[in-house]
């Protein structure tokens, strides 16, 4: 994996992130979080509008998911201290691709979570690889973290911005 870069400096993550335009709303998934939290797992609905979220193309594959497996597996998700097992897992759930189990631990983990994008990939001059692997996962996540514990901001507000970036000069 190369080493990631930010593409702009750290003081501009608020300004970017006050551009984001998503072409789907976030608003009821982010109002989910702490019902998530409390419960400590996602419905097979809330599986559902997640993938439409991030994957509506592809969001039809999540709906062959039975509502235990679901809740099993988002469970087991939430409560490991692995983090390989953390994001791996996510991705047995029919129509969860990494890019998704990204979405799920963003919104839903307690321990903040980059989404993995090509947008956002981009704004931290990485390539999309091939396939994607705990290798690539984990250093992005630390990176991310380290970003936006040094410029004071939360993991939502510099995704926006490594997605806004992206958008605007990619």
């Amino acid at each position: 994996m190369m080493t990631p870069s930010l593409r702009f400096t750290s003081h501009e993550i608020t300004s970017i992130a006050g551009r984001y335009e998503y072409p789907i709303s976030e608003t009821d998934l982010m109002e989910l979080k702490s019902t998530v939290l409390r419960r400590g797992h996602l419905t097979k609905a809330e599986l559902e509008k997640v993938a439409d979220w991030k994957a509506p193309r592809s969001a039809g594959h999540a709906r062959k998911n039975s509502e235990n497996y679901v809740s099993e597996i988002t469970r087991f998700a939430f409560g490991t201290g692995c983090e390989r097992a953390r994001v791996e897992s996510l991705t047995l759930l029919d129509g969860v691709s990494w890019s998704t189990a990204s979405v799920i631990l963003h919104l839903f983990h307690r321990d903040p979570y980059p989404i993995l994008d090509f947008r956002a990939l981009w704004s931290v001059s990485l390539a999309v690889p091939a396939q994607y692997s705990f290798g690539f996962w984990w250093p992005y996540v630390e990176f991310c973290r380290n970003v936006a514990a040094s410029a004071s901001a939360d993991m939502r507000t510099l995704d926006r911005a490594l997605w806004q970036y992206s958008k605007e000069n990619q």
